[in-house]
């Protein structure tokens, strides 16, 4: 309901338009993004929809991994649509990582996985040359070339400097002089905007260089790794789905925020997971450690301990 009265909302002083997406209810100098917390609802509501159906699935059968697919595709619509409504395509993405990491351990058959794969990448591949190569094509489409300048910057940021690459340049300076040590605590002298949220990484590579950065992704892919092997170990159905759910989301944000800023992916808006500076995404990601956390406790310590009274 928070999404569908963010959308609709009439009152620009509650619910204003910040930096072209309007994700944001604000009460004075307090503001919280709900598309935060519902993707742990998200996450909740597919581990659930899994959980339940494989509870009764006693046998192999594609008709009934294509029914399970459709549950969790009608799940996903409406929140997905809410999202991309507010202008928020980085948050839309990760939904939809969450959606494909979820399928992929849900049981379902790899002869429905694949062809949907294969389906996918076929039409974002051919998205992708076609605004290199053939714009005037996607132009007849009904967008504009000028709406993929994200696209462009991030291929050759060198000729968008003065613009749309103006942040991508700075980071890859940013991040290269900081060599193998870096800078120095705030010796940082790069200007790169937004370095408190979407570009942290890039002020950890110039002020703590190689070796920093890969403390950071070496202390994140721990995290990811502890959260596999938590899934693997509990009994319950339903906390296993949640935490693979929620993996993803974690990897979707590490992989995209670090690659954004190292030109190997498109600048998204997506913050580092537990660095960023920001109040809703770090509440949501403690919520879900936390559920995790509960989940271990119950399904896993729990369960050793009374193995050893016994």
């Amino acid at each position: 309901m928070s999404l569908v009265f963010l959308h609709f909302s009439p009152f620009e002083s509650i619910t204003p338009i910040i930096n072209g997406a309007k994700s944001w209810y604000q009460f004075g100098f307090f503001s919280v993004q709900p598309s935060e917390f519902m993707k742990i609802i998200y996450i909740m509501a597919l581990a659930y929809v899994i959980s339940q159906h494989n509870k009764y699935k006693i046998e192999d059968d594609l008709s009934l991994d294509v029914k399970l697919l459709g549950k969790m595709a009608v799940v996903s619509a409406l929140p997905m649509l809410l999202v991309l409504l507010q202008n928020d395509l980085g948050t839309t993405l990760v939904m939809v990582a969450i959606f494909f990491g979820m399928v992929l351990i849900s049981g379902i058959s790899w002869w429905l996985i694949l062809p949907v794969v294969f389906v996918v990448t076929t039409v974002g591949v051919s998205l992708i040359l076609g605004i290199l190569y053939r714009p005037d094509l996607i132009d007849k489409l009904g967008v504009h070339a000028y709406q993929f300048d994200r696209i462009y910057s991030w291929l050759q940021p060198e000729k968008y400097v003065s613009d749309s690459g103006f942040q991508l340049m700075n980071s890859l300076i940013s991040i290269g002089s900081g060599g193998i040590t870096g800078r120095g605590y705030k010796d940082g002298i790069i200007y790169i905007p937004e370095n408190h949220t979407d570009f942290i990484f890039t002020i950890v590579g110039e002020e703590f260089g190689f070796i920093g950065t890969t403390f950071v992704v070496i202390v994140l892919l721990s995290l990811l790794l502890r959260l596999f092997r938590i899934s693997l170990l509990t009994h319950d159905s339903f906390g296993g789905y949640f935490i693979i759910g929620f993996l993803s989301l974690l990897f979707f944000h590490i992989f995209q925020n670090i690659g954004m800023t190292i030109q190997l992916v498109p600048i998204t808006g997506l913050p580092l997971p537990f660095l960023s500076y920001g109040g809703s995404g770090l509440w949501a990601n403690m919520v879900g450690i936390g559920i995790v956390l509960s989940i271990y406790f119950y399904e896993v310590s729990g369960k050793k301990e009374a193995r050893f009274n016994k």
